[in-house]
């Protein structure tokens, strides 16, 4: 198998054909690292370190259709990256006399590194797109269940009730904290360019008056932020780009986990708008996308990891830590943005199904109201005597099969009171101030 064709995504579906795996396949690559090269020529350009007509010509030759991947790939092995190669055969194709003005001063780091900036910033782009998708779609569900009652769960139990608009107001505000770091992030993306040891020396070297103003103008020619320093063992860049894209990967993860859980089929609040099926069971409808999603905040953490490992960084330019950037980062990219838009499609097709919900609350047999009683209770009881009552009426509603109201209906020292039982037993009532919390979570855009 050949780099060109080893990302089909076979093994991947939680990326496969999102526009995220576009944005970072090899071809995707090695447009950046030829759009870095040309760059640099056209930022030498700019500050008359170049002709002109050098910019053009290494701009002209800098076509991604005219170069082999496969070919690279191999020949990187000789050098431990794809840039050694590219830089002959780009210079090869530039030719005689703008041909030496390819790659002049720079350093195969400068170059991979502006292009993982490059690819970063275009797949971005798109991740922050589908998560404005899925946070409009959840704003909406939000909008129309936020009275929708349904039960509470802490640790795998019915504990009060709460409203699945609140669930999934939750879920929206962990969707827009990860695009505000991602955007973040992105308006923060660095071009690199500095040179063999860090210190732009070849480019004074080559005539530059002040070659502090080189990398400034690099990035202009591409769109990312100019450098303050030279990153090549300073990794805060990239150590943002996994934190970003794991905290992304996890934000989404809980949407699915939670969409995991109701989608049980002995639950069935919730499913999936169009379900995947099961090679052996006709009749199974899986949830699918909240699955692929779940895969993807489970790796995302280790890939996020190995970037965070290789800040530890030695000298002016490491052996193996930055090489041991390119893969993991571009698997985060694609989890991130194979996620956001499995997310995406989630939210817009998400189905909630509040018969269900309503029909959970009487599971146990109006227990899910006990903490409610239990204030009530407690100024004319007593507390002691409030959680005795309560305590006995609980064992008694599974033991005679009879709800919480009509037992606590049917004693004689509740008769006298002027309780509101069937007030205060009632599931949908007794959400306290979810409605008002979902709506002050839908004022943030």
């Amino acid at each position: 198998m050949t780099s060109a064709d080893s990302g089909t995504g076979l093994l991947a579906p939680g990326w496969a054909g999102s526009p995220a795996a576009d944005a970072t396949s090899d071809a995707a690559f090695l447009r950046a690292l030829l759009d870095a090269e040309a760059a640099l020529t056209r930022a030498q350009a700019a500050l008359g370190l170049a002709p002109a007509e050098a910019a053009a010509a290494v701009s002209e030759a800098a076509d991604p259709g005219r170069f082999d991947l496969g070919a690279l790939a191999e020949r990187a092995r000789g050098g431990g990256n794809p840039v050694i190669p590219l830089v002959a055969e780009l210079t090869r194709a530039v030719g005689e006399p703008y041909g030496p003005y390819v790659h002049r001063g720079a350093t195969s780091q400068d170059i991979m590194d502006t292009a993982m900036m490059l690819v970063a910033d275009r797949t971005l782009t798109l991740v922050l797109g589908d998560l404005d998708r899925c946070a409009r779609a959840l704003a909406r569900l939000a909008a129309e269940h936020r009275d929708t009652a349904l039960p509470g769960r802490t640790l795998a139990q019915h504990a009060v009730p709460t409203t699945f608009g609140l669930k999934t107001a939750g879920w929206r505000a962990l969707v827009l904290d990860a695009r505000d770091r991602v955007a973040a992030v992105r308006a923060s993306l660095p071009a690199q360019l500095a040179g063999a040891a860090g210190t732009l020396a070849a480019f004074t070297a080559y005539g530059a008056d002040d070659a502090t103003e080189l990398p400034g103008a690099y990035a202009r020619e591409l769109g990312l932020r100019a450098p303050a320093l030279p990153w090549h063992t300073l990794r805060t860049p990239v150590a943002d780009l996994a934190g970003c894209l794991a905290f992304t990967a996890g934000a989404l993860g809980k949407l699915a986990a939670d969409v995991l859980t109701l989608s049980r089929t002995e639950i069935a609040e919730v499913s999936e708008g169009s379900g995947g099926g099961s090679s052996a069971m006709p009749h199974k409808a899986n949830p699918v996308r909240a699955t692929l999603i779940a895969a993807a905040a489970r790796r995302a953490p280790q890939l996020a990891a190995t970037l965070y490992g290789s800040m530890a960084a030695e000298d002016e330019r490491p052996a193996g830590a930055w090489h041991a950037e390119w893969e993991p980062l571009r698997d985060l990219l694609r989890l991130a943005g194979g996620a956001a838009r499995d997310a995406a499609e989630l939210a817009e097709g998400l189905q909630a199904h509040p018969d269900a919900m309503r029909e959970h609350l009487g599971l146990t047999h109006g227990l899910i109201v006990s903490e409610r009683l239990s204030a009530e209770l407690t100024p004319v009881l007593g507390r002691a005597r409030a959680r005795e009552l309560l305590t006995r009426l609980a064992r008694r509603t599974y033991e005679e099969g009879r709800t919480l109201g009509e037992l606590l209906a049917a004693e004689p020292e509740l008769k006298d009171l002027g309780l509101d039982l069937a007030a205060a037993t009632d599931p949908t009532r007794y959400t306290g101030a979810a409605a008002a919390l979902t709506d002050r979570a839908l004022e943030r855009r």
